[in-house]
């Protein structure tokens, strides 16, 4: 990554600026895993509530440390005594991504599932090195994936999104290339990101791509506001009192097969 770079922020999510301002690069820093949990996603709604009031800002690159993106939110997270927190907390980060109304891209290396995948697909671009595999498992531990059951179609269409989200399965970079779900790939997609911005965003005016990127997800911004909405509600009155929700959850925390009671 050439030019200048200067560290507004460290810690779980590091922030840098790039392009005197013009660029942010949110680093999601606690590799390996780089777990998508409470903390840091407090830390990227602060951001995204920063990114709204910074006038000059033309971009911002959700990106990681390390060989993979993230495996996920926390599952420990997702237990019945910490689950309604958690959920709130993750979806402010994708309405206050909403609200900045600034273009987002998500630069992708290795493992991205769950909540992760959520967040990278939420960007307005995703470029994807070709190790990257994405994936939202979420139904294997007996959950669901509110942000993509409520968007996902978007990218991939209804039958595509579905089987992703009923299978559980992880799909390959350029697997997700040739369905739309990931917009580029690149070797280094950081550079590709940063290449895509200097060529595409910095010449515009930062006011307008704001007004653009309201007027391209408007109706987008209407259903994932009413349908995030009633999937979290759902999540939380009902699937995660079943048995097999908390089953799936237990099972997957302590290293074991789940035993279904189908209820």
């Amino acid at each position: 990554m050439d030019g200048a770079v200067e560290v507004l922020r460290d810690g779980p999510v590091r922030l840098e600026s790039l392009e005197d301002g013009a660029i942010w690069r949110a680093v999601l820093a606690t590799p390996k895993a780089n777990i998508l949990d409470m903390e840091k996603c407090d830390i990227l709604t602060g951001i995204f509530q920063e990114a709204a009031a910074a006038k000059s800002l033309k971009a911002v690159i959700v990106d990681a440390d390390g060989p993979h993106f993230s495996f996920g939110a926390s599952v420990q997270e997702h237990l019945p005594e910490k689950i309604e927190a958690m959920l709130g907390g993750f979806h402010r980060l994708f309405y206050s991504m909403l609200d900045a109304r600034v273009v987002t891209l998500a630069s992708v290396r290795g493992q991205c599932l769950g909540g992760a995948m959520e967040l990278a697909i939420f960007c307005n671009r995703l470029f994807a090195a070709p190790d990257a595999f994405l994936g939202q498992p979420e139904i294997v531990l007996g959950v669901l994936a509110p942000v993509a059951s409520v968007m996902l179609a978007d990218r991939v269409g209804r039958s595509r999104a579905e089987n992703l989200l009923l299978s559980g399965a992880s799909m390959s970079a350029a697997q997700g290339l040739a369905i739309g779900l990931v917009d580029e790939l690149a070797d280094d997609p950081t550079s590709a990101a940063l290449e895509y911005a200097r060529e595409h965003l910095l010449p515009k005016s930062a006011s307008s791509l704001r007004y653009a990127v309201q007027a391209a997800r408007a109706g987008f911004d209407e259903r994932v506001r009413k349908g995030l909405a009633e999937v979290e509600r759902l999540f939380l009155e009902e699937l995660i009192e079943t048995a097999d929700a908390q089953e799936g959850l237990n099972a997957f925390l302590g290293k074991r097969h789940p035993v279904w009671k189908n209820e």
